[in-house]
Parts: C-alpha cells; sequence; structure tokens
C-alpha cells in the first residue's frame, strides 16, 4: 500500500478552499494510513492537531439508522409498523396536491407513514426547519424544543407526498430518532450513549460537549466566493431546540471517535474489540438498496450516480453508473461540513474524512477522495 497520492490530495484542497482535512484509512481493523493538513483556525493560522472536535450534521444519520435498527433487532418494533403505533400525532396527516389549475390543496393522506419510510426517507417530509410549526414549538418551548416535541410539530406539517411514493431528503431521521426515544423509553442521547457510544468506548461523541471538550471544539468555516476565501460562520442550524438531540444532524464528534463507530459496521456490527452493536444481517439490510420503481427518479444526485439508497445510507450499485474504484456494497453517508464515511465490509476497509467547511465542496472532494483511497491499495 502505497498512500502518497492521497496524501497528496488532501494537501491539494487544503490549498485550494477546504481550510483543513484529515482522512483515517483502516484496513482489517489495523490504521494503515492517516494524514491531516490545514488549519483549524485560518484567522490565527492554528495548525489541524489531534482531538479536533466538529459537527458530524448528517454523518448523525448513520448513528441513529443503527440505533433503531437494534431496536428492530430485538422486536420491538418492524420496519413495516405504522409510525402512529408508536407516535400517535402521525396518525391522520395531510398532504399537498397540486391540481392541473396550479392550485394547490390539502387532502388526507391515504397512506400511512410506516419505520421503513423513516430510514429511507420516503415518508414525505421536507427539509424545511423554518417552518411554521417548529417556529412555532421553539416558541412554546422557551427555545429547548425536545426531541419527542420536535416531533410532534413537524407532523402538524402537511406532507409533500403520499408516504412511499417518493425518496425526499428531509428530517426522517428525525423523527426515527424520536421513535427510539419512545420505543426504547430513554431520551435518544442516553441510548445511543448506552447502547453504541459508550460500549464502543467513543469519548468525544455527543449532542452536548462537556468543559474540557469546548476547547476542542474548532471553528467553522463558509467559502465565499466573492471574497474567494473562507469565513467563519460557528453553530448548529439544524440545531432549533437547546434539548433537541438531532438524529439527522446534532452529533459532534473527532475523527478517531467517529471512526471507532463506523469500523464496527465494517466488521459487520461487530467492533475490532469484540464489541457488538448490530448483527450481520442488519448491517446487510442496511447497505440493500431499497429503493424501487416509484423512488429511484427522486434520487438523482449527480454525485451518488451509480448508488442507491438503503437504510440512511448510500450504498454502491453500479461500477458503471459511479465510476468509483470501491467494490459494490459499499456504503456510508456524509454530513453538510463534508466529513464522509466510507464503509466497505467486504474489503475490510474503512474510511473516515472529515473537514469543517460549509458549502463543502463535497460533489468534488468525495467521489476523488474515494477513488484515491481505492487507487492506493
Amino acid at each position: 500500500m502505497d498512500f502518497k497520492p492521497l496524501a497528496s490530495f488532501i494537501d491539494r484542497i487544503t490549498s485550494w478552499r477546504i481550510p483543513w482535512a484529515e482522512v483515517l484509512v483502516m484496513h482489517q481493523n489495523d490504521t494503515v494510513f492517516r494524514y491531516r493538513n490545514g488549519y483549524a483556525n485560518l484567522e490565527q493560522q492554528t495548525p489541524i492537531g489531534d482531538g479536533a472536535i466538529f459537527n458530524l450534521y448528517s454523518m448523525t444519520k448513520i448513528m441513529t439508522c443503527v440505533a433503531a435498527l437494534q431496536l428492530v433487532e430485538r422486536g420491538q418494533m418492524l420496519l413495516s409498523d405504522p409510525v402512529s403505533d408508536y407516535l400517535p400525532e402521525y396518525a391522520e396527516m395531510t398532504v399537498k396536491k397540486t391540481l392541473s389549475s396550479g392550485e394547490v390543496r390539502l387532502e388526507e393522506a391515504t397512506k400511512a407513514i410506516t419505520v421503513r419510510d423513516l430510514f429511507t426517507m420516503t415518508a414525505g417530509f421536507s427539509y424545511d426547519i423554518g417552518s411554521p410549526s417548529i417556529q412555532e414549538a421553539v416558541q412554546s418551548t422557551n427555545g429547548t424544543l425536545p426531541t419527542r416535541e420536535f416531533a410532534k410539530a413537524l407532523a402538524k406539517e402537511p406532507l409533500l407526498f403520499e408516504p412511499g411514493t417518493h425518496w425526499n431528503y428531509s428530517m426522517c431521521h428525525d423523527v426515527l430518532g424520536a421513535l427510539v426515544e419512545v420505543v426504547s423509553g430513554r431520551r435518544f442521547g442516553k441510548y445511543l450513549q448506552e447502547e453504541i457510544i459508550g460500549p464502543l468506548g467513543m469519548n468525544d461523541t455527543a449532542f452536548d460537549l462537556n468543559e474540557e471538550q469546548q476547547t476542542r471544539l474548532i471553528p467553522q468555516y463558509a467559502y465565499n466566493d466573492e471574497l474567494d476565501k473562507a469565513i467563519r460562520m460557528d453553530g448548529n442550524g439544524f440545531r432549533v431546540g437547546t434539548d433537541l438531540e438531532s438524529g439527522g444532524a446534532g452529533l459532534l464528534s473527532t475523527v478517531s471517535d467517529y471512526a471507532l463507530f463506523l469500523s464496527a459496521l465494517t466488521g459487520k456490527g461487530t467492533s475490532p474489540e469484540g464489541v457488538r452493536i448490530l448483527s450481520p444481517a442488519s448491517v446487510e439490510l442496511m447497505r440493500t438498496d431499497h429503493l424501487n420503481d416509484l423512488t429511484r427518479g427522486d434520487y438523482s444526485w449527480d454525485h451518488m450516480g451509480g448508488y442507491g439508497y438503503g437504510l440512511g445510507v448510500r450504498t454502491h450499485i453500479s461500477k458503471a453508473g459511479s465510476g468509483s474504484l470501491s467494490p459494490l456494497g459499499e456504503f456510508g453517508w456524509s454530513g453538510a461540513a463534508g466529513c464522509v464515511a466510507i464503509i466497505d465490509p467486504d474489503s475490510e476497509l474503512t474510511v473516515m474524512y472529515a473537514q469543517h467547511l460549509l458549502n463543502n465542496q463535497e460533489p468534488y472532494v468525495h467521489r476523488r477522495l474515494r477513488n484515491v483511497v481505492y487507487s492506493c491499495l
């Protein structure tokens, strides 16, 4: 294995517009390469170092789906169950229907939202965090908006389509977090801590940081094309309540910490130390393509060509379609500030890549990163 090309790639993107980047590669349970470059703090020219904590954003979704799959394994719920069996506010939903005249009318939904719909982004939700019902709930809870109250608020918004009939990237996994909370009888964050984070020895992954961790939370940036430079932009806009443990975008972590979780999935649910968080059967179900004739056309992001969508993850289904050097069945997801997971049980390969830049250049960086990694093996 020669990882010089991967180091060169990291050097190239950090000299371009990514303030800092780090990649960790594990093969057959050993860390075979780790490299970082760039500045954690551009203004002070502080080099990126060990233990940097950053927003995972949507890479939270992978852990949320693992948590929910644990409850499926234990027989506490089924993918086919109506969500309203556990969250009653989803029993009677309305759907926006656009008539031939262009008029938009609200009608009663004829299909029930299922647990599977939450996993697969087919429930009919949007990603409008500023919707009236959510903003009202923020105010009525004095800015706290706990996870369970968030789900109740979202249920007041009309669906964009009948559940199961389209794919739309949305707040499905935030509702899935609330579902885990209700079914398990524990706060979502507590459940993650007790069932995944703690057992795997992850000491720096949480929705809320302690004082020491706060000192390691590094600046976040957004690239400004007009000024041709990255501008500091801290905070997590998806966390609209102080008590909202967002299953879609709320976790913070480090490269080392989240790699522990990803490597357990590469091990088909069991960590190198023997801690089992899922069965191999569940990992297979997770990385199975769940798109169908109704939903496949909606999953049309250019950089996801050749990939299907599983239970909260992209999954490689066509080398011809992707142009990717990774094998079929490679899976994972990414986050709004640019981190990405590559999980590959068949090659026994785990890649944790991190950066902290909104408008993250994902279509450019992630596909190239993946090809460079596999070319180095």
